[in-house]
């Protein structure tokens, strides 16, 4: 294996289901003809639409939002050009974001890690089993602990040490090991806040699991904080990073009832069974190109 190459789980290639398929999100101003001119391109190019789903925020002027699969003979070939066409014949007409992406073309994903390992053993573990439409190319930790736990499934463990006086520079380093290689960067419990320029030079959407269903018991000691108010309900919630500290477009939330009679190491284990289902469904949901941003929230289909 060469460095910095991890090895592509066995179970994970997929079958002919996804052969020469094509996701397409769009979003615009919402109005007459969308649809028609949408489908009208696609059968004239010989695809069939396999999945479709559409939302609106307001039938009179509000938002139109879009995910369209669809099946085209030679696809790998032919992609570039259908971009092209249809950002001139219908992107333009309808000053339409889009974004045209090949089901079978995984994306590449970088996780950030500190101590906690149960979010980040969880992903491996579904990354190797098949279940996550992912390529793990890079795990990075600001401590060594966890590097035994990775090297068992094969992908590469960078330890980068980070003080308040060293981030600046180990942001710098971390740009420097990810440059052109992950279209996703997902926070598994990585207890470090990633500076505004660090996410404007990443160039790449960054997920984050936080502790609790925002906004409450934000910081540290979160399930101490539950226990002493006597809290009913736990949860976690996962979301886009942005330079505002959790802030960012929420993309999946649960809870999980508790009592009185629950300690705090208890319901930490709850907390943490739920962080790594809600972890694992938003990285899911992005990597199969489910979520669409609209504003500071979000449109999951």
């Amino acid at each position: 294996m060469s460095e910095g190459t991890p090895v592509r789980p066995a179970s994970w290639d997929q079958d002919d289901s996804s052969r020469d398929h094509c996701r397409l999100l769009m979003s615009c101003q919402d109005g007459p003809g969308i649809v028609a001119a949408v489908t009208a391109f696609l059968h004239g190019r010989g695809a069939n639409i396999v999945q479709s789903d559409q939302n609106t925020s307001d039938p009179l002027g509000g938002r139109f939002f879009q995910r369209i699969v669809f099946r085209i003979d030679g696809l790998a070939e032919r992609l570039p050009v259908l971009r092209r066409e249809f950002a001139g014949e219908v992107a333009g007409r309808f000053d339409m974001a889009f974004e045209m992406r090949s089901a079978e073309v995984p994306k590449r994903v970088a996780l950030f890690v500190s101590k906690f390992d149960h979010c980040l053993l969880d992903l491996l573990w579904r990354w190797r089993r098949g279940e996550l439409p992912v390529d793990i190319v890079q795990v990075v930790s600001n401590h060594p602990d966890l590097e035994k736990d990775v090297a068992g499934f094969d992908v590469p463990f960078a330890h980068i040490p980070v003080t308040k006086a060293t981030k600046a520079a180990a942001e710098q380093q971390q740009l420097e090991l990810l440059d052109g290689r992950v279209d996703l960067v997902v926070l598994a419990r990585y207890m470090q806040v990633l500076s505004g320029d660090m996410l404007e030079r990443l160039g790449v959407p960054a997920i984050n699991i936080h502790h609790s269903f925002l906004p409450a018991f934000a910081g540290a000691g979160p399930y101490e904080r539950a226990k002493e108010r006597g809290v009913k309900l736990v949860g976690a919630t996962a979301h886009y990073v942005t330079e505002d500290l959790d802030e960012g477009p929420i993309i999946e939330q649960d809870v999980a009832r508790v009592t009185h009679r629950e300690t705090v190491r208890e319901i930490r284990r709850r907390g943490a069974d739920i962080e790594r289902l809600v972890l694992a469904r938003a990285v899911a949901w992005h990597c199969d190109d489910r979520v669409l941003l609209d504003g500071n929230s979000t449109i999951v289909f």
